[in-house]
């Protein structure tokens, strides 16, 4: 998000510091100076004040970021109605297809992932409660767009781009906007190997009762067995289902 007025610059600067460790996976204050272009002694200064404040350790003179996060992240997660109802949820989806099932919001103008399932056949990917992805290449980022107001639209793809992931990522915002008119009809949204090759996803909104967007529900898989009938009517059917059980809980609980 671009700086907005009256913000802190030091308090920037060390959350530039935090993602840069995160980044490089645990680094030491040379590699995070040369990673942000900053003064080693700036840099230096703020991973001691973090350290001190328990939000990054440091062993042999390797700075990581603590798990004190982890204690904020639980905290927020937990205060969140829709992740106690789609918990639930999202573990059916992964036991009844056998596949990876993730339940995600907006925040920010991208995709943040707040509960995820295995299923027995699931394969590995990167995802993880918490991790942010962009919005237009997956099917759960779609679906989110495609609930939105086109003006919040407009502001999400003006500030996060449309960057390529794979050969088959939509990078022209007319593009998306088309395929985004035609998940509204059908009601649920595909990522065609668009983030990750190899993976195919299904993703359907979660809605409250005023037509407010609250998550998305997906299910994803390798394109070997996410395909056919099994990709276009069985693994919608059950997201549309699952959906509908959180929406109604949600409002009824």
């Amino acid at each position: 998000m671009p700086p907005q007025e009256n913000t802190i610059t030091a308090t920037r600067t060390s959350f530039r510091v935090l993602e840069a460790l995160k980044r490089l996976d645990g680094a030491g204050v040379t590699a995070v100076a040369t990673e942000l272009d900053t003064a080693k002694s700036t840099v230096h200064n703020h991973l001691r004040t973090l350290e001190d404040e328990g939000y990054v350790t440091c062993e042999d003179g390797t700075y990581r970021v603590s798990l004190r996060f982890l204690e904020l992240g639980e905290y927020t997660r937990n205060r969140m109605d829709i992740y106690e109802k789609a918990r639930p949820e999202v573990d059916s989806l992964a036991e009844e297809t056998g596949e990876m099932a993730n339940a995600a919001v907006e925040e920010h103008g991208e995709g943040v992932y707040i509960t995820r399932a295995e299923g027995t056949q699931a394969v590995s990917v990167d995802t993880y409660a918490g991790k942010r992805v962009k919005l237009h290449c997956t099917a759960l980022g779609k679906t989110i767009l495609a609930q939105l107001p086109e003006q919040r639209v407009d502001a999400i793809l003006e500030t996060h781009g449309l960057p390529r992931r794979t050969e088959n990522t939509i990078t022209d915002a007319d593009e998306l906007k088309a395929e985004l008119d035609e998940i509204r009809d059908r009601g649920y949204a595909y990522d065609r190997e668009e983030r990750l090759p190899g993976l195919r996803c299904v993703a359907a909104p979660v809605v409250a009762d005023d037509g407010n967007l609250i998550a998305a529900l997906s299910v994803s898989g390798p394109t070997t067995r996410i395909k056919g009938d099994r990709f276009h009517e069985e693994i919608p059917e059950l997201l549309r289902s699952s959906a509908n059980v959180i929406e109604i809980n949600l409002a009824y609980s």
